[in-house]
């Protein structure tokens, strides 16, 4: 082992007091293993890698065998693999290999023997399903992988692998299944990752936001998803998915509106439940984003439209609030949102609780102190709830945030500005393409065939053709017809 290549590795190791040089005389050649023992498999190491060297250094003198055996990849019962560059071995050591310089010999070995610290497998905790699997992803691409190939056992699912980040060698994979993909969409991602500069990408969301088309569009062009299953189906339909180190999510690509709008479970329960759900899920979404414009629009410019009843209710709670019916909402529906992060922040035993019962308090508490109108407390719960019916978080994000535009122009400028806005959204989504898919297909454009599986859930066997949607492939058939 020239001494260069040793002084070269611990002079760039220089400051990592937890790296270990073990030295080991093997017949009077010096041989050097380095490894940092926090996160290699301290058990395999020694008794696949330290233990035979040791054993060789006391057995008889063979030094031209030793090497032979090196050579052919049998002195040791686990693989090794040859590497020339000091930079390559010190990236290993960091990442979690051990490495093994020896005397004489112009390269180096290295032994893929890492073990970081991982949580078990647990039940998915933002996908909940009543009906189906309950697994989830984990930090460790290695087991989301494994939990992946355990839905699809089938060698047209590929994975390409990517390192990201100049400090964090973040492992990300793009996983696909042969014949059924666009390849201009791999084409496209494979290209952003292989040119993405950049110092660390510590979750998938900074991988999604080089790679996503519109970066302006609040709305997302990608699905995260935590759920196997979720991620198996995707696949099987010619969507592709992207895995990342250290991240229990993945990513889906292309997305459409109406995917976003699907829960795992409406295809585990009966058409029957799973159609209505999604109806009532569909209907839900437009009132989370329209409900308080609509009625902030009604009572301040249109009290001629709501039915004398009605208004004459309305008007005796309003009676003695002094905000505008603009303000009143403006005030419950930054409270709501206030109430709805500090119940994800806190710990989860209380989190619903201030969440849910904080509201309650707070709106009964300002209707009594006549800050509020008590109709304006049921808008604003009736908003709240529906926006919790919404599966997917990025796209519940993107319908509370335009909430608030509509909200504005309801309250200044009538139905008439909801009507403009709502009309202005609805041609950003027919222009938003997600990696070339339109974004309200199969609505716009109209593709009849592939109505199957929107607004409502068709039985199962009749479902025998893939979503044209997603996949280019003549594969387009996923079961025979009954």
């Amino acid at each position: 082992m020239a001494e260069s290549v040793l002084d070269a590795i611990q002079e760039q190791l220089q400051g990592c007091s937890d790296a270990v040089y073990q030295s080991i005389n093997i017949h009077g050649h010096p041989c050097m293993l380095i490894y940092i023992p926090s996160i290699v498999d301290t058990l395999s190491l020694q008794e696949f890698v330290a233990s035979p060297l040791k054993s060789e250094a006391n057995g008889e003198p063979d030094w031209s065998g030793f090497l032979k055996r090196l050579d052919h990849g049998s002195a040791f019962a686990i693989p090794y693999i040859k590497v020339y560059e000091i930079d390559r071995a010190v990236e290993l050591v960091v990442s979690g290999n051990a490495v093994l310089c020896i005397e004489g010999l112009p390269f180096l070995y290295y032994f893929e023997i890492t073990h970081y610290q991982k949580r078990a497998v647990s039940e998915s905790q933002n996908e909940l399903v009543v009906i189906g699997p309950q697994e989830a992803f984990i930090e460790d691409v290695a087991t989301n992988l494994s939990l992946l190939r355990h839905k699809i056992k089938h060698a047209d699912l590929k994975t390409k692998h990517f390192s990201i980040g100049k400090y964090t060698k973040t492992d990300v994979y793009v996983v696909y299944i042969e014949g059924l993909y666009k390849p201009e969409i791999l084409a496209e991602i494979e290209e952003v990752l292989v040119n993405l500069n950049m110092d660390g990408a510590l979750g998938i969301s900074y991988i999604a936001e080089h790679v996503k088309q519109g970066k302006f569009s609040p709305f997302p062009v990608f699905q995260y998803t935590e759920r196997p299953d979720s991620v198996a189906a995707s696949l099987m339909e010619g969507r592709v998915g992207i895995l990342q180190d250290g991240t229990p999510s993945a990513l889906l690509t292309p997305v459409t509106l109406l995917t976003l709008l699907q829960s795992s479970e409406d295809y585990y329960q009966s058409f029957y439940a799973g159609s209505w759900i999604r109806l009532v899920r569909f209907i839900f979404s437009l009132i989370s984003m329209v409900l308080p414009a609509f009625y902030v629009a009604v009572t301040t410019f249109h009290s001629q439209i709501i039915p004398s009843d009605l208004l004459l209710t309305i008007a005796a709670a309003r009676e003695n609030i002094p905000f505008s019916a603009l303000t009143e909402a403006l005030i419950m529906e930054l409270t709501f949102e206030a109430l709805r992060e500090a119940g994800t922040r806190i710990p989860k035993p209380v989190g619903q609780t201030v969440s849910i019962i904080g509201g309650i308090v707070i709106g009964q508490a300002a209707v009594q102190a006549g800050i509020v109108s008590a109709p304006m407390v049921i808008v604003v719960s009736i908003t709240g709830i529906a926006s919790y019916i919404i599966p997917h978080m990025e796209l519940g994000l993107t319908f509370r945030l335009l909430r608030f535009v509509l909200l504005v122009l309801g309250g200044t400028m009538g139905l008439l500005g909801v009507i403009v806005a709502v009309f202005i959204i609805y041609g950003h989504l027919a222009h938003l393409k997600s990696f070339g898919t339109p974004y309200l297909q199969p609505l716009a454009p109209l593709i009849l065939e592939d109505w199957k599986d929107t607004l409502l859930r068709v039985p199962n066997p009749f479902m025998t053709k893939r979503s044209t949607s997603f996949t280019a492939s003549k594969n387009d058939r996923r079961q025979r017809p009954k």
